[in-house]
C-alpha cells in the first residue's frame, strides 16, 4: 500500500513539474479573447486546457470555440513541411526546393505576361504585421496591382459606409465599455450570441440597466431572444426599413435640429427622399408593420442615449453599403454619436477584420488607411519603403473580380494566404474554375483546404499559438498576441515566408525583418499621419496597457476612446447624410414562380468561416457535423419537406444537398443555411456574382431558391 502511495505522489509531482503555460489570443472572432494554454505532460501523453485571461474587452471570458481552439493546432492533418505537386500528387519538399519553384514560376509568368499577371489574395485572420507585409510584398516584391483579401466579403459595406458618412472607419466609434450605459440599442442583422458570444454580457448588462433592445433579423435567434422588439424584416429590405424609421423621425419632428445644423451635411436631401415615400409602401416592401416602424423610431429618438450595431445581415447585400449608410442617417438625425452611450458599431466578423483592412491588403489602399490613388499618400509610403513612387502599382480590383480577371486571362498566377475562396466566395463554381485555370498557385495555410488542393505549392503556416503579432479587435483596440509555442517541424510564420520569397525574387533588401516587432515598427511609421495612425503604439506599451484604441499618434497619447466628440473626419468636420433608395441600384436575385423562396446565410456557434480550422476540432465538429437548412413548418408542408431529411436547394446558379431543420423561428418565405461547409453542402454555390457598386460586396444574404426533397431527385 505504501509503495502504491509513493508511486501516486511521485507521478503527481512529475505531472506538476512538467506543466507549461502559453499566452495567446483566440484565432476566431473579432473579440480576440485573451487566453492561456496549459500543457500538462502525463506519462506518455499531453493534456491541454485553455483558460481565459483578463483584458479590457472580454475580461477573461471565452466561448466554446476559444476553449477548443488548440485542437486544430495539434491535429494530425496539420501541415508541417512544404508540398509540391508532381504529376497531380503532392510530395514533400524542402523549403529550398519550394522557394526555387516559386521563384521560377513567378519570374516566368511576369516575364511573359507582365507584372500584373501575378495576384495576391490575403486574409483578415492574419496579424497586422502580416497584413501590412502582404500589401508591401504585392506592391514591392511583385509590383502587381492585383491584391485584395477575404475581408472584402465581410466588412467592406460597413467600412465604406462609415468612411463616406464620418470620414473614417474604426468599427466602433466608442469603447465597448459604453454599451451598458446606452438606453436604446438597435442590433441590425447581427446574431452576436452565436457569432461573438463573449460580447453578449455587455448587452445583457445594458438590459439590466433598463435599455430597450431592438433586433432586426428575418430569423429568431439567441440574440433576438434578448430583444424587447424583434423586427422580422424581409431579406434584402433593410435600407427600406431604415427609410421608414427616418420618415417617422423627420415628419414627427423627433430630430436633433441643433446637432444637424452644426455637424451634418445632406439632411435636406434625406428629408425630401423619405417624405416622397409612404409608410404603406415601406410596410409592403419590407414586410414590417407600420406600428413596428413607428415604435422603433419613437424609442430610439426619444431615449437620452442610443447605439446602432450592424453586421453581415445588413451588409452582405448588393446595396449593403447604402443600407448601412441609412442606419447611420438614423443615428445622425437624432444626434446620438460622439458622446457617452451613443454611437455606431460594426460587428467585425473575422479575428483581425479591423486591422487587416487598415494597412494595405485592399485593392485601393496603402498602410494607415491611405489611398493608393492619392499622390501624396503614394509619395509618403514610397519614401517609407525606399522605392520610387512611380514604381508603385495603381488600384486593382476586388476579391471576386480577381477571379473574373483570371477567367479573362489577365491573371496567370496567385499567392494565396490563409483563405479558402472556393468555399467563401459567391458563385463558387466559377471561382473554382478560375483557380483551375491558373498557371501557378501558391497557398499558405495550416491545412490542405479545398482551395489548397488546387495549388502547385503549399507552404505550412504557423498557428495562433506560435505566431506573435498585433491584432485590432472589434472596438478598434490594438492588442499584442503573445505566441511562444514552438512551431512544429518545418513550419514558418507567414511573415517569414513572405520575406524569404521576396529574397528569392531579388527584393530582400526591402524585407530585412527578423521579428514581428521589426515589422510593426515599420508599420507604425507607415501609418503615421494616416487615418489609422498607430505610431504611438509599441509592443512595450501594449504589454503594459493591455491594448490601445487607435488613432494613437504619439508615444504619450493614451489612445482615442471615443471618436467624433467635437468633429467628424471629413475636411469640413461634418458628417454626410445621403438619401438611400428602397431598391438596390444593382438588380437583386428576385423570387419568382420557379424560385419562390429567399435564401439567407450565416454562422453557427461551433464553426468559423469555411470551417477549415473548426472542422479539425473534434469537440466543435461534433456539435455540428453537417450543414442544414432552417425552414418554417408551414413552408416545409407546402413543399413536401419532412424534418431531418435530405433536401435539395437550387438557385439559378447551382444546387446543394443538406438536411432539413424545421423551425417556426424563421419567416415562411425564407430559408437559412450556414456557410461553414464545402463541396455538396457549399451554400455559396447558390449565391450570385452581382456586387455592391460602392464596396464590391457580394449579395450573400439574398438568393432566390427552390427546395425539394432529395428523394425526389432522379
Amino acid at each position: 500500500m505504501t509503495e502504491m502511495l509513493l508511486k501516486y505522489f511521485r507521478t503527481k509531482q512529475n505531472h506538476v513539474e512538467s506543466e507549461k503555460t502559453y499566452d495567446s489570443q483566440c484565432p476566431f472572432c473579432s473579440m480576440q479573447c485573451k487566453m492561456q494554454l496549459i500543457e500538462q505532460s502525463i506519462v506518455t501523453r499531453k493534456k491541454y486546457t485553455t483558460v481565459g485571461l483578463d483584458n479590457p474587452t472580454t475580461q477573461g471570458r471565452l466561448c466554446v470555440k476559444g476553449i477548443n481552439a488548440h485542437q486544430h493546432t495539434f491535429h494530425k492533418d496539420r501541415l508541417k513541411y512544404p508540398l509540391i505537386k508532381v504529376n497531380g500528387e503532392f510530395v514533400r519538399a524542402t523549403w529550398e526546393e519550394a522557394l526555387a519553384v516559386i521563384k521560377s514560376n513567378i519570374q516566368s509568368i511576369q516575364e511573359r505576361h507582365g507584372k500584373d499577371a501575378m495576384a495576391v489574395y490575403g486574409s483578415a485572420s492574419i496579424t497586422n504585421e502580416e497584413a501590412y507585409l502582404l500589401g508591401k510584398f504585392a506592391r514591392v516584391a511583385l509590383q502587381t496591382k492585383y491584391i485584395d483579401y477575404n475581408g472584402r466579403l465581410c466588412m467592406s459595406s460597413a467600412a465604406s459606409a462609415a468612411t463616406q458618412t464620418f470620414g473614417m472607419d474604426r468599427g466602433f466609434t466608442n469603447s465597448i465599455s459604453e454599451i451598458p450605459s446606452s438606453r436604446c440599442i438597435i442590433l441590425a442583422g447581427t446574431n452576436i450570441a452565436e457569432c461573438q458570444p463573449t460580447i453578449m454580457p455587455y448587452f445583457e448588462k445594458a438590459k439590466e440597466n433598463g435599455a430597450y433592445i431592438i433586433a432586426i433579423d428575418p430569423r429568431e435567434t439567441a440574440t433576438t431572444k434578448l430583444a424587447d422588439l424583434h423586427i422580422k424584416v424581409k431579406p434584402g429590405t433593410d435600407a427600406a426599413f431604415a427609410n421608414g424609421v427616418l420618415k417617422v423621425i423627420i415628419e414627427e419632428q423627433l430630430t436633433n435640429e441643433h446637432f444637424i445644423s452644426e455637424r451634418v451635411n445632406g439632411f435636406e436631401e434625406v428629408r425630401e427622399n423619405v417624405t416622397s415615400m409612404t409608410l404603406e409602401e415601406i410596410e409592403s416592401f419590407s414586410g414590417v408593420p407600420i406600428e413596428q416602424i413607428r415604435k422603433v423610431a419613437h424609442r430610439f429618438a426619444k431615449e437620452e442615449t442610443g447605439m446602432i450595431f450592424t453586421a453581415r445581415g445588413v451588409e452582405q447585400h448588393t446595396d449593403g453599403s447604402a443600407a448601412v449608410r441609412n442606419f447611420l442617417n438614423i443615428l445622425l438625425s437624432v444626434g446620438k454619436i460622439g458622446k457617452p452611450g451613443c454611437g455606431y458599431g460594426a460587428i467585425t466578423g473575422q479575428g483581425n477584420g479591423q486591422g487587416a483592412r487598415e494597412h494595405g491588403q485592399k485593392a485601393d489602399q496603402l498602410p494607415g488607411y491611405r489611398l493608393i490613388e492619392n499622390e501624396d499618400h503614394r509619395a509618403y509610403i514610397a519614401k517609407v519603403w525606399g522605392v520610387n513612387e512611380a514604381e508603385l502599382p495603381r488600384k486593382g480590383v476586388s476579391a471576386y473580380e480577381m477571379f473574373e480577371k483570371i477567367h479573362d486571362g489577365d491573371i496567370s498566377g496567385m499567392l494565396l494566404m490563409c483563405s479558402n475562396p472556393i468555399v467563401s466566395n459567391p458563385n463558387a463554381h466559377f471561382v473554382e474554375e478560375a483557380l483551375q485555370k491558373l498557371s501557378f498557385l501558391v497557398v499558405v495555410d495550416l491545412f490542405v483546404s479545398e482551395t489548397a488542393r488546387l495549388a502547385d505549392v503549399i507552404l505550412p503556416a504557423s498557428s495562433y499559438l506560435e505566431d506573435e503579432g498585433t491584432m485590432t479587435n472589434v472596438e478598434g483596440r490594438v492588442t499584442l498576441r503573445e505566441a511562444s509555442y514552438p512551431c512544429p517541424e518545418e513550419v514558418k510564420h507567414d511573415w517569414q515566408i513572405l520575406c524569404e520569397i521576396a529574397q528569392e525574387l531579388g527584393k530582400g533588401k526591402y524585407f530585412p525583418f527578423e521579428s514581428a516587432e521589426d515589422i510593426f515598427n515599420e508599420l507604425r511609421i507607415a501609418s503615421k499621419g494616416g487615418i489609422a495612425d498607430y505610431y504611438g503604439v509599441t509592443y512595450e506599451r501594449l504589454r503594459e496597457e493591455k491594448g490601445l484604441l487607435w488613432p494613437c499618434p504619439t508615444l504619450d497619447h493614451k489612445g482615442t476612446v471615443r471618436l467624433f466628440e467635437n468633429s467628424f473626419a471629413h475636411s469640413d468636420g461634418k458628417a454626410k447624410m445621403v438619401s438611400v433608395s428602397n431598391v438596390a441600384p444593382v438588380s437583386k436575385d428576385e423570387v419568382c414562380e420557379e424560385f419562390p423562396l429567399y435564401l439567407t446565410t450565416g454562422r453557427v456557434m461551433s464553426h468559423y468561416l469555411t470551417g477549415v480550422q473548426t472542422r479539425k476540432s473534434a469537440s466543435l465538429a461534433a456539435r455540428n457535423v453537417e450543414s442544414h437548412v432552417e425552414i418554417h413548418p408551414a413552408t416545409a408542408l407546402k413543399y413536401g419537406i419532412r424534418d431531418e431529411t435530405l433536401v435539395k436547394i437550387a438557385s439559378r446558379r447551382g444546387s446543394i444537398v443538406v438536411r432539413s431543420k424545421l423551425s417556426d423561428s424563421i419567416r415562411q418565405d425564407t430559408l437559412f443555411v450556414p456557410f461553414h461547409w464545402a463541396n455538396s453542402q457549399n451554400v455559396n454555390f447558390l449565391v450570385g456574382k452581382e456586387l455592391d457598386p460602392t464596396c464590391r460586396m457580394p449579395g450573400f444574404k439574398l438568393s432566390a431558391v427552390k427546395i425539394t426533397s432529395a428523394m425526389d431527385v432522379g
